[in-house]
Formats: C-alpha cells, structure tokens, sequence
C-alpha cells in the first residue's frame, strides 16, 4: 500500500519513512506543500499523512483544496499543537485522525492501519444505503434527500455512514468518538456535538422530515419520525 508522507523536519520524515517501508508500505516523501499537493493530484494513494505547519502552504489548506476536488483518499494530521480548536478545524476541513508530535511510532501505525481499515471495509459493503428519501452511494461518494444532491466533508460523510450503519440505534457519544474518529471521548469537549449540528444542518433542516434525533442522556440516533419517541423528536426542536 502506498503511502504520501508530507513532513518538513528532514530527521522526523526521514524516522516516518523508514518505518513504514519497513511496515511493508511503499512511502513517497516531500517536504513541501507544493510538491505534496502535486502528488496528491497526480498519483494514487492508499493513506495521507500530512504535516500541518509546512513551510509555503498550511497542510489544512492543501487537505481543504483535495476535498473540494472530490478526492476521499483518508489523511491523518500530525502537528505540534495540542490544541482543541486545531483538531476540530482538521476534522471539519477533511482530515479523519489527528496525532500530535511527539509520537511513538506504534500509534502510527495502529492510526494508518485503522484508516485502511475503515477504507477496505467501505469497500466491501453495499453501495447504496437509504433511510427514508435519504440515500447515500458509497462507490461515488454521493448523498441525496429525494432529488436534492448535499455535499458533505469526508468526515461528515464517514459520520451519516455510521449513523445509516445503525439507523434506529441509540449511539452514545463515546462509540461515535471511537468508532468515527478514532479517539477517546472527552467530555470536556463538544466535538461530537458540533460535527452532528453541522451535519443536521445539512440533511435535516431543510428538510419536513428530521432524521437525526437526541435521545436526552444517552446519545444520538438516525430514525425515521415514526419510529423515534417524543423526548428525542422535542430534543431535536430544542436544539
């Protein structure tokens, strides 16, 4: 599997690309975001993993141009800010991990084997997932409500997966934290709240039918109004 490294720190991206070639990937390494970006847009890889701080271009900022270009390949941040609004702007630009320098080298692997994984199974699966006039197409990478086409983030889109996966389950934040974004669920942050705001946002409140509901004290649930009770459906309106 193949794999663009993006690192600026001769030392740092020197460590990267010797472990993982000798992991058994094939690592193609640059140092600037011209050269990433010229990468990204002229070859195929199986995982990004893109410095954040580059010298000429912010890797949010290359990462930000690949999605709106359509491309889904998954991309894992690595910066030296632990900082919680950092993490929340990588992920609402695109990116599907976030690890921060200093490292060890086994968390790396376990967060790019982890992404392949999430990948190769999506792969595997039905193309089409629909609830109600919802319809996801995983091959293309397409979301519908009826004949309204919405375009979504990467990981907006990994999150509807999730929740189509298992429509009419109650899904508490923790699992939504580990399963879409690989992490710990911290309850001192609202990342999984605001990335199910914005997502509603889009699929919901244009729409007379609401698919995302609360149910108050345990978690989030995409259903049908028929088959959702009143606390969920009055914790949707009060948001």
């Amino acid at each position: 599997m193949k794999v663009l490294l993006v690192e600026d720190e001769i030392k740092l991206g020197e460590y990267i690309k010797k472990g993982l070639t000798e992991a058994g990937f094939i690592v193609d390494h640059y140092m600037t975001g011209l050269d990433g970006h010229h990468a990204l847009m002229t070859d195929d890889f199986s995982v990004v993993v893109m410095d954040v701080m580059l010298p000429d271009i912010s890797g949010f900022e290359l990462i930000r141009n690949y999605r709106a270009a359509g491309n889904y390949t998954p991309v894992l941040f690595l910066t030296a800010k632990d900082d919680l609004s950092d993490r929340i702007k990588g992920i609402e630009i695109g990116g599907d991990d976030y690890l921060t320098k200093p490292f060890a080298f086994a968390e790396l692997i376990v967060r790019i084997k982890s992404l392949l994984r999430r990948a190769n199974q999506a792969d595997y699966k039905s193309s089409i997932m629909q609830i109600a006039d919802l319809r996801m197409d995983l091959s293309k990478r397409t979301v519908n409500r009826g004949h309204t086409t919405i375009k979504l983030t990467a990981k907006e889109f990994s999150l509807l997966q999730f929740f189509l996966e298992h429509h009419g389950e109650v899904l508490p934040r923790s699992v939504i934290a580990s399963q879409v974004w690989d992490m710990n669920f911290d309850s001192d942050t609202n990342v999984i709240d605001v990335a199910i705001r914005r997502l509603r946002l889009k699929i919901d409140d244009d729409f007379d039918i609401k698919l995302i509901h609360t149910v108050r004290g345990m978690g989030y649930k995409l259903d049908t109004p028929d088959n959702s009770n009143d606390n969920a459906e009055q914790a949707y309106n009060e948001e």
